[in-house]
């Protein structure tokens, strides 16, 4: 090969959702996969796409997503962006804090303080030089939860603007340009169109899989799918002397066919028990069993609905018994008990509507086929909706709706309390723009919580 080129290897996962699983697996293959690296000469870089975190596992739940942070020290990567799940799952304070002892980049040009600051712990782009002296700009940027955000005290800004915005800055500076971007495949596709200065875009947020990459023009789109499964790699060819890129090329490797040490795996798995042990802090007292009932209405059911009327003060509720994946057993209830029984990064929501938008959300919610729906995403880390269940609101056997003990008023206003999941337009297409009021960062479980602390007060 001639002497004027340089080979340079990007290593790169995204949307792991703490599936640690694999994580051993991935750790020692990218710790591998630098020290050969370094021994040929070659420039190695890793990067993680967002979406690392997720409050659905006990030892991110338990470390507030620091043991996160910790795992990838661990495995040496270079800079990572965050995903909605670090973004809009964890408080203010938590994602503040969340990368305080990282020993890596954090890289988001699209998220600031209320006061259109940076965020301290975070730099809108990087530039990286090789041994042989190639700089390369890596710019980052996360979908945009603007409501969401909000509501937390953030400010967000439209990411591929921000993204081009930055990449005009920088062009003049690197020799590549990569973008990490967790906007998910159809921002990618658009930016890749909109921006030909982007030599990588590294893929995230709606899971997709590329195995050998996608070319959009001279831009080569790269992304893992998720959970782990796969971890991707990209070698670009630099030709040194003209400052060019003359070859990309990606790959997958299935993580399940990586080789993993016992060592490996002990380590992390020491580490994770350290972070659960944190949730057995009991929290409040259940004096009778409450099971969960996935196809009709239960006890603990009905607990969850006061509780969620009694959080929100709305006239009533809605809300599928899919959420419920354990019992609420008799005894002290831990932090651990609640995570298991609700582990969902699902905030309550309050929503106004008159008298005849709640009766059609109502009837719509009657759907015999509904309870049987498999679904994915939106937060939910159950596997069936389960059936719809009601607090306050029901209907006599004439078809009249009623709010309590009242027949409803078609032309006056109500507060519906729910899942922030029924809000974004699949199962009730009107609730989408609805006026509504969410609450957080608190989750569903947190309500819960809240109510049993309350009910052992009194």
């Amino acid at each position: 090969m001639k002497q004027s080129i340089e080979t340079i290897h990007l290593y790169h996962t995204n949307d792991i959702h703490s599936h640690f699983e694999n994580w051993p697996r991935i750790s020692q293959f990218l710790k591998e996969r630098r020290t050969h690296h370094k021994v040929t000469g070659e420039a190695c870089y890793v990067f993680d796409v967002g979406d690392h975190v997720d409050r659905s596992h006990p030892f991110t739940e338990g470390t507030e997503g620091k043991g996160n942070v910790i795992l990838l020290n661990e495995a040496n990567y270079d800079a990572v962006t965050i995903g909605n799940n670090e973004g809009i799952t964890m408080s203010k304070n938590a994602l503040a804090s969340l990368y305080d002892d990282a020993e890596f980049d954090v890289i988001l040009a699209n998220l600031f303080d209320e006061d259109g600051s940076q965020p301290d712990w975070a730099v809108p782009y990087q530039i990286y030089t090789t041994d042989r002296g190639t700089k390369i700009g890596v710019i980052a940027a996360t979908a945009e939860y603007k409501e969401f955000y909000n509501k937390l005290g953030w400010k967000i800004k439209e990411p591929r603007t921000e993204l081009k915005r930055i990449a005009e800055k920088l062009v003049e500076k690197t020799d590549i340009l990569i973008c990490l971007s967790h906007m998910g495949l159809p921002q990618d596709e658009l930016l890749a169109a909109e921006c030909s200065a982007f030599n990588v875009i590294f893929g995230a947020h709606t899971h997709h899989l590329f195995e050998e990459g996608k070319l959009i023009g001279n831009t080569l789109l790269a992304a893992t799918g998720k959970f782990g499964a796969f971890t991707g790699h990209v070698s670009i060819q630099m030709d040194t002397d003209a400052k060019e890129v003359v070859e990309l090329s990606a790959e997958v490797y299935a993580t399940d066919s990586l080789p993993v040490s016992e060592h490996v795996n002990q380590k992390i798995q020491l580490l994770m028990e350290a972070g659960i042990e944190t949730m057995e802090d009991p929290i409040f007292y259940n004096p009778t069993v409450m099971p969960k009932n996935l196809f009709g209405p239960s006890a603990l059911a009905e607990f969850f609905g006061e509780a969620l009327l009694a959080h929100t003060g709305a006239d009533c509720a809605l809300f599928n018994s899919g959420i419920f994946l354990e019992d609420l057993n008799e005894g002290w209830v831990t932090k651990r008990d609640l995570h298991s029984m609700l582990p969902h990064p699902i905030n309550p929501c309050k929503i106004t509507l008159t008298g005849a938008e709640l009766e059609e959300i109502y009837k719509l919610s009657l759907n015999k086929e509904w309870p049987y729906i498999k679904i994915k995403g939106l937060g939910f880390r159950g596997d069936l909706m389960g059936a719809m269940l009601y607090e306050e609101i029901k209907m006599d056997k004439n078809g009249q709706v009623f709010i309590g003990h009242h027949p409803i008023q078609v032309k006056k206003e109500y507060t519906l309390a729910t899942l922030d999941m029924f809000t974004f337009g699949f199962f009730f297409p009107s609730l989408k723009h609805a006026e509504k009021e969410y609450y957080m960062p608190e989750l569903i479980r947190d309500v819960v919580s809240s109510f049993g602390k309350r009910l052992v007060k009194e």
